[in-house]
């Protein structure tokens, strides 16, 4: 089975982590089948990047995201992070005779 779970790459007590997937039963910094994404907790506000495409791909071939993964995902892919985006300006009229 597969996993969509965190591989710490970070220096001792500075963590730094790879989204990556794997098989369900690999050690935490075993190997992997491909890198979807980072995640760096020290920097305010955390850092993630994700490719969300790779993920739906891996998801609908059987891998389940790790509870860390899925909480990563709701907390910072899902919700509108303000973006900005362009006012829609009003189409011209022609003017009144």
């Amino acid at each position: 089975m597969l996993s969509i779970r965190m591989r710490r790459v970070g220096s001792k007590k500075r963590p730094y982590y790879r989204v990556v997937v794997t098989e369900a039963r690999s050690p935490r910094e075993g190997g992997f089948l491909e890198i979807l994404g980072t995640y760096n907790p020290r920097t305010t506000p955390a850092t993630v990047e994700v490719d969300l495409g790779r993920v739906e791909h891996w998801i609908s071939q059987g891998a389940q995201p790790s509870d860390s993964v899925r909480t990563l995902m709701a907390n910072y892919l899902t919700r509108d992070r303000g973006a900005v985006v362009a006012p829609v300006e009003a189409a011209p009229t022609a003017p009144a005779q």
